[in-house]
């Protein structure tokens, strides 16, 4: 899936965790980030802190990958 945005990304990692069976307080628990901070990030709030979102990203299982656009 392409990631355009926060709320693409943010799209994708509710997708993930859901189908992961985890809530979102699992995610909390493990990470030690606050469920507000966890809301924020699903609902694409683009201040939302890059390496935390990495940190869920990979926690769930996903890969990022950055790719060079051809112009």
């Amino acid at each position: 899936m392409k990631i355009i945005d926060s709320k693409s990304l943010g799209n994708v990692i509710r997708a993930r965790r859901k189908e992961l069976h985890y809530t979102q307080q699992d995610i909390s628990d493990n990470t030690g980030y606050s469920i507000s901070f966890l809301s924020d990030l699903e609902n694409g709030k683009p201040t939302a802190e890059i390496g935390r979102a990495i940190d869920v990203v990979n926690l769930l299982g996903l890969d990022i990958m950055i790719k060079e656009r051809k112009s």
